[in-house]
């Protein structure tokens, strides 16, 4: 392992376009990639060849592991999954619409700081910002002075990397949206989190 103060960049980018066997409703599903999502992973793979990525991290869910598996093999690296990095589970949510407002209430008060509310059957923020940090450290501690592209998703994307992040606000991403295949670049020593760059889109629609 390489010196802990020596940064780790980590490239961390949603998930290729998915489709899902309940896409209407809320579910659990690691859904799969579509053929525009497959096409979405090698542009970006293609896009970092110059980066000289070391390794591809994924989520354990089917959609970032078809994510990661494409990308590793357009950059020439190993892609492995780690847990932690997952989407937020709808837990007992599942089958009821996107907008539920029982969901949603738990989501504005995660961005109102009250981040000891649980989705019900499912985790808290304090839990989400928590595994998720977790995941990024684990990753980043074999990696230090090397670049990594990682494959995660975009709602916990959007609400743990603004508030892991020493030096951009909490609502950067309800500013900036992520479209899939959007990348952040984010830098981890055994300090910090830095937010190096953040692709959000101003357009909704792109979620």
């Amino acid at each position: 392992m390489s010196d802990l103060h020596c940064p780790a960049t980590l490239l961390v980018a949603r998930h290729g376009d998915a489709d899902y066997p309940h896409a209407k409703v809320l579910s659990d599903d690691g859904g799969w990639l579509t053929d525009k999502g497959k096409d979405q992973v090698r542009h970006v793979a293609e896009s970092l060849r110059s980066r000289n990525i070391a390794a591809v991290w994924t989520s354990r869910l089917q959609r970032a592991i078809e994510s990661g598996a494409i990308a590793a093999e357009v950059l020439g690296v190993e892609s492995r999954a780690i847990d932690g990095l997952q989407e937020f589970s709808v837990g007992l949510l599942a089958g009821r619409a996107h907008d539920d407002p029982e969901l949603m209430g738990v989501f504005e008060a995660w961005k109102s700081g009250h981040l000891g509310t649980f989705i019900p059957g499912g985790e808290s923020g304090e839990q989400a910002l928590d595994r998720y940090r977790a995941a990024l450290e684990a990753i980043s501690d074999q990696h230090r002075g090397e670049t990594v592209l990682v494959f995660t998703h975009g709602g916990v994307m959007s609400f743990c990397l603004p508030r892991l992040g020493r030096n951009v606000r909490n609502d950067l991403a309800e500013r900036m949206f992520l479209p899939n295949c959007a990348v952040a670049q984010i830098s981890i020593d055994a300090d910090d989190v830095t937010v190096v760059s953040w692709p959000g889109s101003a357009d909704r629609s792109v979620v």
